[in-house]
């Protein structure tokens, strides 16, 4: 059943492998200062699923809307 509030990893079409945790971790090494590519690595994510999510992270401020 599909909540009223859905988060970033959801719409980006990877609700299966990206877990809340693993985006707000990749939310975290951004606002470290990590590149997309040491986040890739680090996380061992494919950069492109990096880049959307902190893009996404940008339009939105945050790793899930509210209701």
């Amino acid at each position: 059943m599909q909540t009223a509030s859905t988060n970033i990893c959801e719409r980006m079409g990877r609700s299966q492998e990206l877990s809340e945790f693993k985006c707000g971790t990749m939310i975290g090494c951004h606002l470290c200062n990590k590149s997309i590519r040491e986040i890739s690595l680090l996380l061992n994510i494919p950069r492109s699923t990096v880049s959307g999510i902190i893009t996404k992270w940008k339009q939105l401020g945050t790793t899930a809307t509210q209701p």
